[in-house]
């Protein structure tokens, strides 16, 4: 048995398809095809139903992929390690973050990161909480930063810090004017929001429906920036994060806080406990860590 063959067991699962895990793993089809052929008759089982534009994996091949990636995954940390020892700090580490927190929080961080390991490209994947974890778990992502609440159990949870939802309002909107403001001054007010799926949406509407207030939606977007340009235009007003002030530098728009209990959010770094942070994503980790110290 090879390691090249287990890879390219792992590609064939992971694409359904010879000819595409072939190109994933810059092999030519029949070769691929010739040793995950060699790979069953050591087994003496069949790993994948052949079908027409798919391969399949067979009962035998469900049990044999996860013992598949575990030594891989064993052989690929045993890799770094001995890299590590040798003083190495290069390559590439992927991120996955969500869009409503990736362009306020990293840039500076990505930067103090860059200063300190220029030899370390990072990559930021933004995506939403959802997908990120299936990368995560596929071990496509080195760390993730998302929103809390993470319930999956597969997944290591280090808290990083809370900030609050400010209310977005235009500038020349009548509640900019009142010094404290309720849910119930919100009554006939439109809201933009993240679109479904997005978990700054949902933790809106939680915090809102948690009071007994139902609010109007009348727009959504995947963007901050579009329901902050709504909000600007007056269709609307919005929930937004408190880092997302520091790149404001619109007088058409302000921002308030309601009155306590104030919505709020939990920030978190999150890796798969099968996926052992490697020393680039444990110095990347103490940046965050650093960042997250920082008043606002």
């Amino acid at each position: 048995m090879e390691l090249h063959q287990l890879r390219y067991l792992v590609a064939v699962a992971k694409t359904g398809n010879f000819s595409r895990a072939a190109e994933l793993c810059h092999v030519s089809q029949p070769s691929l095809s010739q040793q995950i052929q060699k790979l069953e008759d050591e087994l003496g089982e069949r790993l994948f139903d052949r079908l027409s534009r798919q391969a399949r994996l067979t009962p035998a091949g469900e049990d044999f992929l996860p013992r598949a990636k575990r030594v891989l995954a064993e052989l690929e940390t045993a890799q770094r390690e001995v890299s590590e020892r040798r003083g190495l700090l290069r390559g590439t580490i992927t991120v996955g973050v969500l869009p409503t927190i990736a362009p306020y929080l990293l840039p500076g961080i990505i930067v103090a990161f860059g200063k300190a390991f220029p030899g370390i490209e990072v990559v930021v994947q933004e995506d939403t909480t959802s997908h990120l974890l299936v990368l995560g778990q596929a071990g496509d992502l080195d760390l993730m930063i998302v929103s809390s609440p993470v319930t999956d159990e597969r997944f290591k949870k280090e808290p990083l810090f809370d900030e609050e939802l400010l209310l977005a309002l235009p500038a020349d909107h009548p509640l900019a004017r009142k010094s404290a403001i309720t849910l119930a001054d919100l009554d006939s007010e439109r809201f933009i929001l993240m679109r479904e799926g997005h978990c700054l949406g949902d933790q809106v509407l939680n915090f809102c429906h948690r009071r007994d207030f139902r609010p109007q939606v009348s727009g959504r977007s995947t963007q901050i920036s579009t329901i902050l340009a709504l909000v600007r235009a007056g269709a609307g007003i919005s929930l937004v994060p408190q880092m997302v002030l520091a790149s404001v530098q619109d007088a058409t728009l302000v921002f308030r806080s309601l009155e306590k209990p104030q919505p709020r959010r939990r920030i978190v770094a999150l890796w798969p406990h099968s996926h052992p942070l490697s020393r680039a994503s444990v110095e990347f980790l103490k940046c965050l860590r650093t960042a997250s110290l920082k008043p606002s």
